[in-house]
């Protein structure tokens, strides 16, 4: 007999089904339906962002707002309870993050807009439905009215109004535009090795196709900690057999992490997203030099490009990747994937590694350090350099990745030439050390 929870979501796939039947045989239909109605059409970022801070101190604290909100929402909607995990503190200070995020970008409409759009893609794994939206944002003008009492007024509740119709119609919009792709993979655990006592590499094999490329990162999900989801960087270039290689450092804190780590074993089951990320190399990526700068766990995307890149059977490229442990081991300059590494490295003259010496210091002074030995000193040549940054989850809560992205601007390497995907509501969420689930209303 099927749970609840699976019922609902074969409710989910039969819905999904009949919406892409409809667009298929209506392609020029309205995709993002009642919702885009609901977004303003000529928004004012920058007015509403002036409202919406002084309407702060009537509110505040966020983290506040937020527990009514639920409170709100599960009273009147006792069945929306189910699509949350069973704690949900990293939920309601995951929120407040997004409403920080939305907040301190509504004068930058068009980025936002897209930030909003992935997270509707993302959502769809969720169960997360437009009338779900519906029911949040009546709870969350009722949980303003609550916080504000009197002193608020209908100006303000507008201006409220319009930046979360604005948010969830992209998200409405990215979803119903990613309705050919399956919401997420079932998998199962081919391989489960502890590298250290914290630290685990796992195989897993989806069970259906999964195309993705070197550089991006997924988010899982373990039956031991169902509706929480939590991303990780695909650890190994596309291959023919089909597996997939993550690498997880369990946190401390009894999140996915920890069950993936501790209470995971070959053979166990396992759902992915769809992948996602701005690492990936491009096909037209001219022969140009390759900087890769990764901590902790960063390693993984850097693994899966290197191996992308010994694939194409070109040594046009010069790569120097730029390693730091970041406390993820115990032993200054040791490193978990060490012989793997040391093993490739020894074939590929085209490969340079320079290790972050992280025994004394943090990895954002030694790896800026390190930096000013391995940019080109020939006038020009960093503007022919493209970097990739993946750093340890923790940096992207104190800004390293940004940092370090400042440092190769100012040395010459052009911005666009720059990638991380430590930016915007994604570091606010899903690269935090201990995230759970994502966005608006999901936990």
């Amino acid at each position: 007999m099927n749970t609840p929870s699976e019922d609902y979501h074969a409710l989910l796939a039969r819905h999904d089904a009949m919406r892409l039947r409809r667009r298929i045989l209506a392609p020029s239909g309205n995709r993002a339906g009642e919702w885009s109605t609901k977004a303003p059409q000529a928004y004012d970022g920058t007015a509403d962002q002036l409202l919406i801070g002084d309407s702060l101190p009537l509110v505040n604290p966020l983290e506040q707002l937020i527990a009514e909100l639920y409170r709100i929402l599960f009273e009147r909607h006792p069945y929306l309870r189910s699509l949350f995990p069973e704690s949900m503190a990293f939920q309601q200070a995951h929120l407040a993050g997004i409403f920080r995020y939305l907040i301190g970008n509504l004068h930058r409409t068009d980025e936002m807009i897209r930030v909003f759009a992935q997270l509707g893609r993302d959502h769809r794994k969720l169960g997360v439905r437009p009338a779900h939206f519906e029911a949040f944002e009546a709870a969350l003008i009722e949980a303003l009215r609550v916080r504000a009492g009197a002193r608020w007024t209908h100006e303000l509740e507008q201006a409220w109004l319009r930046m979360l119709r604005l948010a969830v119609s992209a998200m409405v919009r990215g979803a119903d535009e990613a309705i050919a792709e399956p919401p997420s993979w079932e998998a199962t655990v081919t391989s489960h090795e502890l590298r250290t006592p914290y630290l685990a590499v796992l195989r897993v094999r989806p069970h259906q196709p999964y195309a993705f490329e070197a550089g991006q990162y997924a988010s899982l999900e373990s039956p031991l900690l169902e509706q929480a989801w939590r991303p990780y960087y695909l650890a190994r270039a596309p291959h023919p057999d089909g597996e997939l290689e993550f690498h997880v450092r369990a946190r401390g804190a009894d999140g996915v992490s920890d069950a993936l780590v501790h209470g995971t074993r070959e053979g166990c089951a396992v759902r992915l997203s769809a992948p996602r990320g701005a690492l990936a190399l491009s096909d037209q990526l001219p022969a140009a030099d390759l900087l890769l700068i990764a901590s902790g766990t960063g390693w993984a995307p850097m693994k899966a490009i290197l191996q992308r890149i010994d694939d194409e059977r070109t040594r046009a490229r010069r790569v120097r990747l730029l390693l730091g442990s970041a406390g993820e081991t115990a032993t200054a300059g040791e490193m978990y994937d060490a012989a793997y590494l040391e093993a490739f490295r020894r074939k590929r003259p085209w490969l340079t590694v320079i290790a972050a010496d992280t025994a004394n210091t943090r990895f954002a002074d030694a790896g800026l350090r390190a930096l000013n030995g391995i940019l080109p000193p020939q006038p020009g040549a960093a503007a022919r350099q493209h970097a990739y940054l993946a750093l340890a989850p923790e940096a992207a809560t104190t800004g390293l990745a940004q940092a370090v992205a400042a440092r190769l601007a100012a040395a010459g390497v052009p911005a666009e030439q720059i990638r991380h995907d430590a930016t915007g509501v994604v570091a606010v969420t899903e690269m935090s050390a201990s995230t759970t689930r994502t966005g608006l209303l999901s936990a």
